[in-house]
């Protein structure tokens, strides 16, 4: 088997070294099959602990608006986490085959009973980097928690089910010999055209909503909203760099889009796998795996699941299915509001979804293999 060519980070296996010499092994992070299962145990229990603690104090932990987790949410959150810590750990075991079945309907149950509250990562990360502080400690402890004990479970179901398919738990290639030793990364490459030309079309859907919001903040009218309402409610809601910002026409939230479209980008082409010339002193080095895979699956997932439900209330809102809104705040007209809905749900769940794409075009392109001794 002809492996790919290790760029300058990922050195090949020693000329020379047997089964019987002195065999490289990989960094701990590398070797991540071996402890995602305790790892991820360890983070599920500690996070259980936590909610146990708050439904038992009566802590406050938000939800939505004014609205906070009922107390039996949050037992039933911390017994999720102690049933997610229970399988990861029987996840590195050797099983019976019901018990392989069982460990799959559970990976199959938890996650998304855990990482429903995935979807509040981008506006969380939005709102402290636009400095507008943080609303609740708790919630965003909470948010924390649970998409930390999401993230390890994945990881934890991923390397089983490679396991389960007889495959390297790392590198996901069917191999003899260990898999923990040095990796070959791919030549860096383009995402197919088809792969670009469908997150492109994706991404048109942020023209609408950005467009709105562009010529609020120049003074302009749009869909029911008068520009200088809408200028008075950015002035009185924000403070320093989104006010500074909406001075001249720039929307904090609309830059924080176009920040998704540069990692997108960057999932898409060479540069995204080889930091480029403009990029010193990494220039020519190359780019950790997880650096955009990371972002982008997070923020892609609660983008995705975000827009898709606007874009879908709005169409139920258009066609009466559901009733329309009432006209509040800065929009004068129900139908001027659930405009702005549509817009937004083709804004964040066109770029949610072109993220995925994206994302999952990138890791099958990068994906590295095992460097075994001769």
């Amino acid at each position: 088997m002809t492996l790919p060519t290790p760029l300058p980070d990922s050195p090949a296996a020693p000329a020379g070294s047997g089964p019987r010499g002195h065999r490289p092994r990989a960094p701990w992070w590398r070797r991540w099959p071996a402890w995602a299962p305790r790892a991820a145990a360890l983070w599920a229990v500690m996070s259980a602990a936590v909610q146990m603690a708050w439904a038992a104090t009566g802590t406050g932990v938000p939800l939505a608006g004014e609205r906070y987790y009922p107390s039996a949410v949050l037992l039933a959150t911390a017994v999720a986490g102690i049933l997610a810590a229970a399988v990861s750990l029987a996840s590195a075991r050797a099983l019976t085959r019901r018990g392989r079945i069982a460990v799959g309907v559970s990976f199959g149950v938890l996650l998304p009973a855990l990482g429903w509250t995935v979807p509040g990562v981008p506006p969380t990360f939005v709102t402290l980097a636009s400095g507008s502080g943080v609303d609740s400690v708790t919630g965003l402890a909470q948010l924390l928690l649970t998409t930390g004990s999401t993230v390890l479970l994945a990881v934890a179901a991923v390397a089983y089910r490679r396991r389960l398919k007889g495959r390297c738990p790392r590198c996901g290639q069917a191999h003899t010999g260990p898999s923990d030793g040095p990796l070959a990364h791919p030549e860096p490459s383009t995402a197919p055209r088809r792969t670009r030309v469908t997150a492109y079309v994706l991404l048109c859907g942020l023209l609408p909503w950005a467009g709105v919001k562009t010529v609020w903040l120049c003074g302009g009218d749009a869909i029911g909203v008068r520009g200088e309402a809408w200028q008075k409610e950015v002035e009185a809601d924000s403070s320093g760099a989104p006010r500074a910002l909406a001075a001249v026409g720039i929307d904090v939230t609309v830059l924080a889009a176009l920040l998704g479209v540069f990692l997108l980008l960057g999932l898409l082409h060479r540069w995204g796998q080889v930091f480029p010339r403009w990029a010193p002193p990494l220039s020519g080095r190359r780019v950790p795996r997880l650096l955009p895979l990371v972002p982008a699956w997070l923020t892609g997932a609660g983008l995705a699941c975000y827009g898709t439900l606007l874009t879908l209330g709005a169409a139920l809102m258009a066609v009466g299915v559901l009733p329309g809104p009432e006209p509040e705040g800065v929009f004068t007209t129900g139908s001027g509001l659930t405009w702005m809905v549509a817009f937004g749900g083709l804004a964040f769940g066109g770029l949610g979804w072109a993220l995925l794409i994206g994302a999952r075009s990138y890791a099958a392109r990068t994906g590295p293999r095992c460097v075994l001794a001769e």
